[in-house]
């Protein structure tokens, strides 16, 4: 269930349960109601929902016409998303101008004070001239909300099912799961993407509820640490031209964060080709002896 005020909850009804509602309504009370029963039947199946994969070309990447590649402040004000250090303004590729890492804002009140020496440390890094760590770059599971903005050029791929939405990056690839109109798990262990749930709102949105993270992930490109606890609501908003998904974005961390806070992000739609192999591991090695982060790599097979 959410906790956010704002937010509906989830819905915890399915349609087959909704329509077994009504037939056995109909049966007590004795109301002849079948022609009633097919039209609720026919309106649940033509549901509006929106369609984010329209084609097999079609993803979906950051607009850079509302900013970096980066979760960004909420347009209506209030506690919001770490961003640059002022003095040190972040400068992405391919603006035409040369471009900086980042330097995270260490004054942003949303911090717990047991954050920022390890993000003080990963600031002073920077500035000495060494190369911060980005999950896209060191091909490790960028988590929630971090996977909005995970990367500047490589599209979101969607692929929507009944009972599941899979959003695959082709960066990493990335994948995520998306279970539709059921309730959390009880008992979760905490994994690098937790459990997503969620339900369509408006014909236009898709609510996703994501809880039982692990706290090996950032949630941003600041470096920015969060807990177990961590509780994220999205919402991915289809534009009536299906042109642009606008992002929105409620997190709360009480063992990380000294309150909840809102950011934002947009995507835009793009028609290139089907889904590409793109190889992380392979082709990011620490060529040039930086002292990078290691990359990602299992200890035992899968299977």
């Amino acid at each position: 269930m959410l906790t956010n005020s704002d937010s509906p909850p989830i819905r915890e009804m399915s349609e087959e349960m909704t329509m077994f509602k009504i037939g056995s309504m109909c049966l007590l009370t004795g109301v002849l109601c079948a022609a009633g029963g097919a039209l609720a039947a026919d309106g649940a199946k033509k549901q509006a929902i929106p369609d984010f994969a329209p084609t097999d070309k079609t993803g979906w990447v950051l607009d850079r016409s509302i900013g970096v590649d980066d979760l960004l402040p909420p347009p209506t004000g209030g506690p919001g998303p770490i961003t640059f250090d002022r003095a040190h303004p972040y400068v992405p590729n391919g603006n035409g101008r040369q471009s900086t890492y980042r330097v995270a804002d260490l004054s942003n009140p949303i911090l717990q004070d047991w954050l920022k020496p390890s993000m003080k440390k990963a600031n002073d890094d920077v500035l000495a001239g060494k190369v911060p760590f980005r999950a896209r770059e060191r091909c490790w599971p960028v988590g929630v909300p971090g996977f909005d903005a995970y990367s500047l050029v490589e599209p979101f791929y969607f692929y929507q099912r009944a009972k599941e939405v899979v959003v695959i990056n082709q960066g990493g690839p990335e994948i995520r799961h998306i279970y539709m109109d059921v309730p959390h798990s009880k008992n979760l262990k905490p994994t690098w993407y937790g459990e997503s749930v969620g339900h369509y709102e408006n014909g236009d949105t898709l609510v996703i509820d994501t809880i039982g993270m692990n706290d090996k992930t950032y949630v941003d490109n600041y470096r920015t640490p969060h807990t177990t606890q961590i509780h994220v609501i999205e919402r991915w908003k289809l534009a009536a031209d299906a042109k642009t998904v606008d992002v929105s974005v409620y997190v709360e961390d009480p063992g990380a964060f000294t309150t909840p806070w809102r950011a934002v992000q947009r995507w835009r739609r793009v028609e290139e080709a089907p889904i590409l192999t793109v190889p992380c591991n392979e082709n990011n090695g620490d060529f040039f002896n930086h002292d990078l982060v290691p990359l990602a790599e299992a200890k035992t097979p899968d299977f």
